[in-house]
């Protein structure tokens, strides 16, 4: 029998308090978005994916904001991504050096732009590079080393399948984190979850001890739930269902939970804004943001116009305003009943 979601498992050496973590979220998955999921309860949070080839050659940006790590939310995962084995070497090293308790590689993305370098998805169609690429991120880390990936790259292609029963026979990798849907469809389509089911049993088959981690279409609890049994995995990788929505956390790792007040939702957003100032600065802060109130304001039925108005926002200030004025009109139902 499968355990249940709560229970302890380990990756490599790293132990982990649950079966449930944070996928790597593009553009998304920076330290407050990982800490902000520790504190509701996930076992492991996964950095947004960061380049190879910026980190070798030094993009500031990059080395200050994507491999910065909050000491509270170890053990944390750091995704890289790079066809090039060489450069994922010295990537993987800086990125141990910067506090990573494990490396995560890319090789499911299915956007164009990283396709056409040669990474992402387009790993699964070139074995051995996906090999090479790897267990040069061992070698320069030191670090257990684990791969996300899709299932294949074409509707019917099992590519990704294949590679990944390789890449526990000839890389030695700690865990497969695997959505099985092909990149092409991109978040399209019924997650095969009889293929991951299918993959866990060979790799057990072949002797790998490795977990499997099912990814995608877990947009509820309940779904994530279903996910974990259909695939007989040993643990699943919350995505777009944690956006606005870390309650999702405590929900799956048996924390009392309820559905969240508008106090809570606000104060949840407000805790938000805050790391965002302390990271990006007030003024980028203030421009990032936007993407992240309509997963807070929708919980709160704030939409149409007044919630673009928080779209036309220029400072923070203007928007704490806002919420504020919000707080208020959303307690006078509680007033005039008391």
């Amino acid at each position: 029998m499968q355990p249940p979601l709560t229970e302890p498992f380990r990756i490599a050496h790293i132990e982990l308090p649950n079966r449930v973590l944070l996928a790597p979220l593009a553009g998304i998955g920076n330290w407050f978005v990982r800490l902000q999921a520790r504190r509701y309860g996930a076992g492991l949070a996964v950095s947004e994916m960061v380049s190879s080839y910026a980190i070798k050659y030094g993009n500031e940006k990059t080395l200050r904001e994507l491999l910065r790590i909050h000491p509270e939310e170890h053990p944390v995962s750091i995704q890289l991504f790079g066809p090039d084995p060489d450069a994922m070497r010295e990537a993987a090293a800086m990125a141990a050096e910067a506090g990573a308790d494990l490396i995560d590689l890319n090789m499911g993305c299915p956007v164009k732009k990283v396709l056409k370098t040669g990474a992402g998805a387009a790993l699964l169609r070139d074995h051995d590079r996906a090999v090479a690429v790897a267990r040069a991120a061992q070698e320069g880390s030191g670090l257990p080393v684990t791969v996300k990936m899709r299932s294949g790259v074409e509707p019917g292609d099992v590519r990704g399948y294949e590679l990944a029963l390789r890449l526990a026979d000839d890389a030695g990798v700690a865990a497969i984190a695997f959505h099985p849907r092909p990149a092409a469809v991109h978040h399209k389509g019924k997650p095969d979850y009889a293929l991951a089911r299918k993959l866990v049993g060979e790799l057990r088959d072949r002797g790998h001890d490795i977990p499997v981690i099912i990814s995608g279409g877990l947009r509820t609890a309940e779904r994530a739930r279903r996910a974990y049994e259909e695939s007989n995995a040993d643990a699943v990788m919350i995505a777009r269902g944690s956006l606005g929505n870390p309650w999702i956390f405590a929900e799956l790792t048996g924390r009392p939970v309820s559905q969240p007040d508008p106090d809570e939702v606000l104060d949840e957003l407000l805790w938000v804004i805050a790391r965002a100032r302390e990271h990006w600065g007030p003024q980028r802060a203030a421009r990032n943001l936007r993407k992240f109130y309509p997963w807070y304001l929708d919980r709160l039925g704030v939409r149409g116009q007044e919630a673009d108005a928080y779209q036309r926002t220029e400072t923070l200030e203007e928007v704490e305003e806002m919420l504020a004025a919000l707080r208020e009109r959303l307690r006078e139902p509680l007033k005039a009943a008391a």
